[in-house]
């Protein structure tokens, strides 16, 4: 696998970051009750609401555009498993722009805004995040005629932001940046494939308490993903803390000729990582050394 690193400053505020000036809501961290089912806090969605969409009126339960699927109660609040499953295909007519992924209680409550096109193929998204409180999880759709359509989950967990990483954070910042991808089965030209990239970072959320210096551990996150098939894009996302550690993405791309599969990730100390993958139509990927 040939990752390059590069450096290089930051050239506009991102618009996860722009979102989060909209909204300007900053959650206190306490624990959930143990077993009540606590729903959103009164004037958090409406503020988020407000931020990011305005008076636009948004569509609930619509699952022929879009429908979520997130564990009830889950196993670790630190990599809770979501799906984000499209009910229409990306076609130049019609199609998914772009999909706000939000979890309501958590300190940071937007946690990716993914951009697609119709190269996308489909704007299936599976991956993976944090969950501090128990909380509402949405994603909302804008379709490329500008409406706006949104599904939900209540998912029961907490500590997720604020849980101890999972390998020592010395070492992951050293393999920070490295990638994988993975394309499903052998490649059909003009049908959708599967691509999964996994990305070596810790992904820090800087609220951490060090238990042998008692100082918080400084927040350190992938902040921008991009990804292209041909040169051509198939897929862009603002993301934030609240996606897991070593953030890992399951997606579509619509292969039409032979060409790699390029991802790019910039974090929040403005590294670049890059990593690619050759794909030809009727063959199965080509897995790098």
């Amino acid at each position: 696998m040939a990752d390059t690193l590069r450096c290089r400053p930051a050239l506009a505020l991102s618009r996860l970051a722009l979102a989060a000036l909209l909204v300007s809501t900053v959650l206190p961290l306490q624990p959930a009750l143990a077993d009540a089912p606590q729903a959103s806090p009164v004037g958090i969605w409406p503020k988020l609401r407000s931020g990011l969409f305005g008076d636009r009126p948004i569509r609930e339960d619509e699952a022929d555009v879009v429908q979520l699927e997130a564990p009830m109660r889950a196993e670790d609040a630190a990599t809770v498993p979501i799906a984000i499953r499209a009910g229409l295909p990306q076609t130049p007519e019609r199609y998914i722009r772009t999909l706000y992924l939000l979890v309501d209680n958590n300190p940071s409550p937007v946690a990716a805004v993914f951009e697609l096109t119709p190269d996308s193929g489909r704007a299936d998204i599976e991956t993976r995040i944090r969950v501090e409180q128990y909380t509402d999880v949405r994603v909302i759709a804008e379709l490329s005629d500008g409406t706006l359509h949104m599904a939900r989950r209540h998912v029961k967990a907490s500590g997720g932001c604020s849980a101890p990483a999972g390998k020592d954070p010395r070492e992951a910042a050293r393999n920070a940046g490295r990638m994988r991808f993975r394309v499903d089965g052998p490649v059909e030209a003009g049908v959708p494939a599967v691509a999964q990239l996994a990305v070596s970072h810790p992904n820090a959320s800087g609220l951490v308490l060090d238990q042998l210096t008692r100082l918080y551990e400084p927040a350190y996150y992938v902040r921008r993903l991009t990804v292209r098939y041909a040169g051509k894009p198939v897929l862009s996302a603002d993301i934030d803390f609240s996606i897991s550690e070593n953030p890992n993405f399951r997606f579509h791309f619509l292969p039409t000729t032979d060409g790699e599969l390029q991802a790019e990730v910039v974090d929040t100390r403005d590294l670049h990582f890059e990593t690619r993958l050759a794909v030809k139509p009727g063959h199965a990927a080509a897995i790098p050394p």
